[in-house]
């Protein structure tokens, strides 16, 4: 494994990077203070973004996309990740890559949009009864002739309000296991207007301001099986297929943001000063630089290495539980530790770090809880001795 960029990376992350200080960074405070991204905002980075070709860089280039590989991909995310997470999601859209799954009907209408910027997209799993259990979702999709009727409700869903069409996940049968009966799942494509699907505002989120979540409701919600994606009682396998790397995304913004909070508090160190001297030079300040840095470097390399192993093929369940997992929690000590270093300061909103310190407390719940990566870690450790 080589550990240094090719020259190519290192020129995605200086355009990342200097796209993200120069059209980012500027609107963060408005967003903060009011938690509300202006539509205007949207189009006019958006614009620059797809002008960059940073837009939609998560794509394979046959579909209009940047085609990185997905270490290069990462090393890109983790430059965005260092912004207001509203404004780099929205301005700089990444479409799911469950949308590669359809059929060329449903790409043209659907990915190809996505793509140019024409069209957002949401992805609707999570339940109010079932969250990290999935299999245990009420919401149903019932066949009815040629076509499949949609009841229940979907909610905690990112930046529904703003989607042209949701990929929402319907319990449409049951199988028997071991361990006995399970949900057997379909993903529809379901877009805004249909008939009998509606979208309401969600709850207010002390993590990333701007970034909205929103509650679906379906009541008879008719679709033809055009709509669906993939498979009939195939979603899991689907969503396994496409998403798996989704928690390397988390992982790489939390590196960008932890990043970012160690800069600000390794100058403070440097131009603070009390007693005398910098307070960089007492050691339980310097102390705490030294841990940030190392805990920011384990998890930049768990999180590597996983995108390194997941294009030759190689990645496992557990390599990117780990990577996930020990950024999600490196980023929240990395952030705390900045606002101690700051004192008093560290809290107040002139610097970024309130909102690192805010925003980092939804990474260890999304996309897979804590619990549920550590849980997938020791399964995979334990598996081969029959536990």
């Amino acid at each position: 494994m080589h550990f240094g960029m090719t020259e190519e990376q290192a020129m995605i992350v200086e355009t990342t990077r200097a796209f993200v200080e120069k059209e980012i960074y500027p609107h963060e405070a408005e967003v903060e203070r009011t938690g509300h991204l202006p539509i205007e905002i949207v189009k006019e980075v958006q614009q620059k973004a797809i002008e960059t070709g940073l837009y939609a860089a998560n794509m394979p280039e046959e579909v209009g996309g940047a085609g990185l590989d997905t270490l290069t991909w990462l090393l890109y995310e983790k430059e965005l990740g260092r912004a207001n997470y509203a404004l780099h999601w929205t301005c700089v859209a990444r479409p799911s890559n469950i949308l590669l799954a359809g059929t060329e009907a449903q790409k043209e209408k659907y990915l190809y949009p996505c793509i140019k910027g024409e069209k957002w997209d949401c992805l609707a799993m999570t339940e109010p009864g079932a969250g990290s259990d999935l299999r245990g979702m009420t919401a149903t999709a019932r066949e009815d002739g040629d076509d499949f009727v949609l009841n229940g409700t979907k909610h905690f869903i990112s930046h529904a309000d703003i989607a042209d069409f949701a990929i929402v996940f319907m319990a449409t049968g049951e199988e028997d296991t071991p361990r006995g009966k399970k949900k057997l799942i379909t993903a529809f494509f379901v877009d805004k207007g249909t008939s009998g699907f509606s979208i309401r505002d969600g709850y207010r989120n002390v993590s990333h301001r701007g970034y909205t979540n929103a509650v679906l409701e379906f009541d008879d919600c008719r679709l033809p099986k055009s709509a669906i994606l993939g498979e009939v009682h195939k979603g899991f396998q689907v969503a396994n297929d496409w998403l798996g790397a989704t928690r390397l995304q988390v992982a790489s913004t939390c590196l960008g943001r932890a990043e970012r909070a160690l800069e600000h508090a390794v100058s403070y160190c440097a131009e603070r000063k009390q007693f005398g001297q910098q307070i960089g030079k007492f050691q339980g300040v310097s102390f705490k630089l030294a841990d940030m840095a190392t805990e920011l470097k384990a998890a930049n390399l768990l999180t590597q290495e996983a995108a390194w192993k997941f294009d030759q093929g190689t990645v496992t369940e557990s390599d990117m539980s780990m990577a996930k997992l020990k950024a999600t929690e490196m980023l929240a000590f990395v952030a705390d530790e900045a606002i101690q270093i700051h004192g008093g300061m560290g809290l107040m909103d002139e610097l970024p770090l309130e909102r690192i310190w805010r925003d980092a407390r939804v990474e260890r719940i999304w996309e897979g809880t804590s619990e549920i990566q550590r849980h997938i870690i020791s399964r995979e450790m334990l598996r081969p001795l029959g536990g």
